[in-house]
């Protein structure tokens, strides 16, 4: 006889794609539940090297597949995979062998929570669903594109929807119309939020706080946080707009007590290399060099205000989750849905363009982004609907 059999989730499992932007959405989400303690992480993982950077717009699987043959023609030795630091140790995502886990443990553990995001795990979660759908409950974050009906729940923003709009559709060349996605409205099962998920709730900016406290809490006040991201295909931006960065920080350091800069994953040095040649030597200015402990999560609770490059829409979500002041610059030069993104932010008073004639001691605020507890609290309701619920 079953010990358990409440419909209570007591864990959750993580199918990741090795891109932290994209996973820290499902941990995030996994943690606003509760789970964070009890949750298993998987990665689906393309092949690297060679002629694989070429690959990328394959799906997952059929690119293995080809890598597989290419190898075998070709000999391994040229197409070696890189070691990546935090992807090795991760178990490869198998939808058999996690269906089967879901099945075998059901009656003991209750159901199963498979939290996915990103374009390359839609195939194993969306498997995972097939081979056990009495026993797992599952959510995809970001747009799947295609069959939403394979999944319990979507997560995505109301960007992803832009598509559907009269101004994008007026954007799109009648003949190409037909293969924009998504091409329908959101359904039941799509939970619609302003930006991306993420980790950085009230607790954690508690712990981070203490956490950094020795190394912020002396600074000056206000402190400025300035991250600068990378250039994408839909927001491209170059060493124009970081010159102009410079010029505007220059005219408002005379507010600022302090600002600390950093730089992420994908900033390029040529970027880089000219805000740390004009501020490496300011009094004011501390820069993190990419050495030692992430000061982020630190950032995000000792700020005062924030000014973010508009490419990166999970820096701009967590920090527009703090209530804090938060300038954008370069959200001019985002196209198609991150411009409305961009736009989105504004309209709500979450977010300001950066012009370079704020006083900063002058502090703003606004109701806090809230999409990770709102998309928890609406897996917790279709949950209830199946008879299920999150084990406290």
């Amino acid at each position: 006889m079953p010990d358990i059999l409440d419909g209570a989730i007591r864990r959750a499992v993580v199918i990741g794609n090795g891109f932290a932007g994209a996973e820290n959405q499902s941990i995030g989400l996994v943690r606003a539940l509760g789970l964070s303690n009890r949750h298993f992480l998987y990665r689906v993982t393309r092949p690297r090297g060679g002629i694989n950077g070429w690959l990328q717009w394959l799906p997952v699987s059929i690119h293995k597949k080809l890598d597989s043959v290419i190898r075998m023609i070709c000999g391994k030795s040229r197409f070696q995979t890189p070691h990546t630091i935090g992807i090795s140790n991760v178990l490869e995502a198998d939808a058999h062998h996690i269906a089967t886990m879901a099945r075998g443990t059901f009656h003991k553990d209750g159901p199963l929570l498979v939290v996915a995001s990103g374009r390359d795990t839609i195939s194993v979660a969306s498997s995972i669903k097939r081979l056990a759908p009495e026993n797992v409950f599952l959510v995809q974050i970001q747009h799947p594109r295609f069959h939403l009906n394979r999944f319990d729940l979507v997560i995505t923003p109301r960007h992803d929807y832009y598509p559907l709009t009269p101004h994008a559709q007026r954007q799109i060349p009648w003949f190409l119309r037909r293969w924009v996605t998504p091409r329908e409205p959101p359904g039941r099962n799509v939970v619609l939020t302003v930006g991306a998920l993420h980790q950085a709730d009230s607790t954690a900016l508690r712990v981070a706080a203490s956490a950094w406290h020795d190394e912020f809490a002396t600074l000056p006040k206000p402190l400025l946080v300035v991250n600068v991201g990378g250039p994408t295909g839909n927001c491209p931006y170059g060493v124009d707009l970081v010159k102009k960065l410079v010029v505007m920080l220059q005219n408002v350091l005379w507010s600022c007590g302090s600002v600390r800069i950093s730089f992420s994953r994908r900033t390029p040095d040529k970027i880089s290399k000219i805000l740390v040649k004009e501020f490496a030597t300011n009094p004011k200015v501390q820069i993190w060099d990419g050495e030692g402990p992430n000061p982020h999560m630190g950032h995000l609770a000792w700020a005062d205000a924030f000014v973010i490059t508009a490419d990166s829409v999970s820096m701009l979500s967590e920090a527009c989750s703090t209530g804090k002041p938060v300038y954008v610059i370069g959200a001019e030069l985002c196209t198609w849905k991150f411009a409305d993104f961009q736009n989105s932010l504004q309209k709500q008073g979450v977010a300001r363009p950066f012009t370079g004639k704020e006083n900063i001691t002058e502090s703003w605020s606004y109701p806090p982004l809230n999409d990770t507890a709102e998309a928890a609290s609406q897996v917790i309701t279709a949950l209830a609907q199946r008879g299920w619920s999150i084990h406290a």
